[in-house]
């Protein structure tokens, strides 16, 4: 019999999530930013509108502005007593008149409708109005406070900000927006295989090399998230330049993301560099693509800001580095910025495709809707085709040791949700 040693069981993806969120805690620092720049920003403190919107009642339809009780059927006239253009006040509204209003302008004293101008017939230019319709009190009228009251949380603390929510704080009168700060993040790869783009070209590449596309996607998914970024670049294969550029990262940085190098070979120096400098876990995630993960924390000189900061190794394989960003890293980043969510929603989507045979992992499937309201699935799941990420807009979370036949219904993430 072999005495070698089994292998450790493949860790569940959300054990693994679980784990890695349990070491993350909210930066704690914020900052204030124009609500120009606060799209894609996590709040650090609720918002409170200290007025209510609209002001005052207001008119959601060019028309006039009367009292119901003045029309009881179609057909009546009414002399227009003013005219109310937005930002305006009238002046209280006689009974048995009408004002001619604008969208958006205060109702007068007294009004309790508006009847919209395609209902109505000026008449002795524009002195007099008949009415073809009876309108319902309230009807067209925007009601004082029906957006926001006052005193309301409009906008709570961990929300990220989207475009409609800078329209609402602007709309409470805020030019300033209190939000986490970015987390610091140091960027790097390792491999002498790898090269820039612009360095070499195509035709002079030597055997083996390939370009660096990792760093490309890796630095966009860090900015979309609202990340300050310190790209190091691509460190060399040796034991002395991984310490070095370690040391230098912890000291300014929240996170440091690496991809490739985490494995035992003699040529991987990540692992054994961050165990000197602090601790390292190396987990093998039942999921595909993405299987090898590492997470570990590097100790600040007691000189400088003292503390750890966290390190992240991802795989190599541009596929799985993209994927385990999306479904451990993006969380993880989340949570330092204290956002109140940090999960995607999925959707009940058929799949019209067949997948025959099962996997004992859970995969993550690049596919896309077709308009049809079906899924088509990407021909080659390779984790080194990256092509396969560019074409679909989602992934299917696939349980384990299941298949696929055309019709099945399927848990579809839109990647437009991972990637906001």
């Amino acid at each position: 019999m072999s005495d070698a040693p089994r292998r450790p069981p493949l860790m569940p993806l959300d054990e693994a999530l679980q784990r890695l969120l349990a070491h993350a805690a909210p930066l704690g620092r914020a900052e204030q930013v124009s609500t120009f720049d606060a799209d894609g920003r996590v709040l650090a403190q609720d918002v409170v509108s200290a007025l209510q919107v609209p002001p005052h009642d207001n008119s959601s339809m060019d028309g006039y502005a009367v009292r119901s009780a003045d029309l009881v059927h179609a057909g009546i006239e009414l002399p227009v007593s003013q005219r109310i253009a937005a930002g305006q006040f009238g002046t209280p509204l006689a009974p048995g008149s009408a004002a001619r209003i604008f969208t958006g302008a205060p109702l007068p004293q007294g009004a309790d409708s508006v009847v919209m101008q395609e209902d109505a017939e000026p008449l002795e230019g524009g002195a007099r109005v008949r009415f073809a319709a009876v309108p319902a009190p309230g009807q067209w009228v925007r009601a004082a406070g029906e957006d926001v009251t006052r005193g309301a949380v409009v906008l709570q603390k961990g929300e990220r900000l989207a475009p409609a929510s800078m329209g609402l704080a602007a709309g409470i009168g805020l030019a300033e927006l209190c939000v986490a700060a970015r987390p610091r993040v140091a960027l790097f790869s390792t491999g002498d295989e790898l090269v820039m783009p612009g360095e070499v070209p195509p035709a002079q590449m030597a055997p083996g090399a390939i370009y660096n596309s990792n760093r490309f996607f890796l630095r966009a998914l860090l900015l979309r998230l609202g990340c300050a970024v310190t790209d190091l670049g691509i460190v060399p294969d040796r034991r002395d330049a991984t310490l070095a550029a370690l040391r230098s990262a912890a000291e300014g940085h929240d996170l440091i993301l690496t991809s490739g190098g985490v494995s035992v070979g003699e040529e991987d120096h990540i692992k054994p560099a961050v165990e000197q400098l602090g601790t390292l876990d190396l987990w093998q995630i039942a999921m595909k693509p993405g299987k090898p993960f590492a997470y570990g924390q590097i100790r600040r000189a007691a000189g400088g800001q003292g503390g750890a900061a966290h390190f992240m190794g991802l795989p190599g394989n541009p596929v799985s580095s993209f994927v385990t960003f999306l479904l451990l890293v993006r969380p993880f980043l989340l949570k330092l910025l204290g956002a109140a969510r940090l999960d995607v929603p999925a959707l009940a989507l058929r799949a019209d495709f067949d997948l025959p045979k099962a996997d004992k992992r859970r995969e993550f499937l690049r596919a896309r809707r077709n308009g049809q309201g079906g899924l088509d699935l990407f021909t080659n799941q390779s984790s080194g085709v990256l092509t396969s990420a560019h074409w679909a807009d989602g992934l299917i979370d696939h349980p384990a040791g299941a298949t696929i036949a055309r019709g099945d219904t399927v848990r579809f993430i839109p990647l437009a949700e991972l990637l906001a």
